[in-house]
């Protein structure tokens, strides 16, 4: 697993696109300047890790372009010690990135074959979430409640109930809304029965998927 001085180059490289692109939170930018992206990606696509692309993981999922992630954690306005639920841990990617930021990430990932890998994976690479678990990310979490924010990486049909009830107040839910494509949707919890909702523009990913059972 090796992180090389020519990968902190292309990161950097990335990095400076990304502001280019708009993206101006420092703790964003300083996170992806220092994750190793390659290593989250099958090792036929090393070489490309630093492009601004998303590439396929297995089970049918992506990890998402640099841009996206960078723009979903910006959304969250992260401090120190925030509690932030990721629904769809994925690579691990993003859930290093909250971590690197200094979140206290509690993250989902409901493909097994996935949730096998990346469990293994990040703690190798030095990243920590509190709770890494597999499940039905509809439901959220409600046993570690409320949460200061909660950012989900799938194309979502609807905005889950669950999620909104479990975001505290003041806190903010990121997720991209749609069937074919997705609006990124930002709800602000104004108080216990009031979201402030912003819509951020047209991105595409996978689709989320529910438990049926």
């Amino acid at each position: 697993m090796k992180d090389t001085a020519k990968h902190q180059g292309l990161r950097n490289q990335l990095v400076d696109l990304l502001a280019k692109k708009g993206i101006h939170d420092p703790k964003v930018l300083q996170a992806m300047k220092m994750i190793p992206r390659h290593l989250f990606l099958e090792s036929s696509f090393e070489d490309f890790a630093y492009q601004d692309t998303a590439f396929p993981i297995g089970a049918g999922q992506t990890i998402s372009q640099p841009y996206t992630v960078a723009f979903q954690s910006q959304l969250l306005e992260i401090k120190t010690d925030d509690k932030i639920l990721e629904i769809g841990t994925g690579s691990g990617y993003q859930t290093a990135v909250l971590c690197k930021m200094g979140a206290k990430v509690f993250t989902i990932e409901r493909q097994n074959e996935l949730y096998r890998k990346t469990s293994a994976l990040l703690p190798k690479l030095g990243y920590r979430p509190r709770v890494m678990m597999f499940g039905d990310g509809y439901k959220g979490l409600p046993a570690d409640a409320p949460f200061d924010g909660i950012i989900v990486t799938a194309g979502a049909p609807f905005i889950p109930k669950p999620l909104m009830a479990q975001l505290k107040v003041g806190g903010r839910l990121v997720i991209p809304v749609g069937e074919d494509k997705q609006i990124m949707t930002l709800l602000i919890r104004k108080t216990e029965t009031h979201f402030e909702q912003h819509e951020l523009g047209d991105f595409r990913f996978v689709p989320m998927l529910e438990d049926k059972n």
